[in-house]
């Protein structure tokens, strides 16, 4: 069982910024994909942004330029930046630890099996 724990979530102010963490054990496999995702409860969960065992990174465009995802040992982050309040919603760290990231996988939390229990973010105006 592979197990994934964020942690960072909290409320703040637009324009402000929070650092997400998501420790996972992914430094005992060659190829991986490591991605953040949000969900309000009325939408279908949304990906923000990945990472792989290349290094490569995507974002969704709504996130672009304003959310950095990054990661060392066994940690993956999710700087956010000039935060919105649309940005509001439980973010989720998810992880593939068979192959690197598809330009797809952002499309589909169904790519994903392996999940965090979520944190929350709270962004108000």
């Amino acid at each position: 069982e592979v197990q994934l724990v964020e942690s960072g979530g909290g409320s703040v102010q637009a324009g402000g910024s929070l650092r997400l963490s998501c420790a996972a054990p992914i430094t005992t496999y060659n190829e991986y994909c490591m991605a953040w995702f949000r969900q309000v409860p009325w939408k279908e969960r949304e990906g923000v942004a990945a990472i792989d065992s290349d290094g490569s990174t995507s974002y969704a465009d709504s996130v672009k330029g304003r959310f950095t995802i990054s990661q060392a040992k066994n940690t993956v982050y999710l700087q956010m930046n000039s935060l919105k309040p649309e940005d509001t919603a439980m973010y989720y760290c998810a992880a593939r630890l068979s192959t690197t990231c598809r330009s797809w996988d952002l499309s589909d939390h169904r790519y994903f099996p392996y999940w965090g229990q979520g944190t929350q973010v709270t962004v108000s105006s």
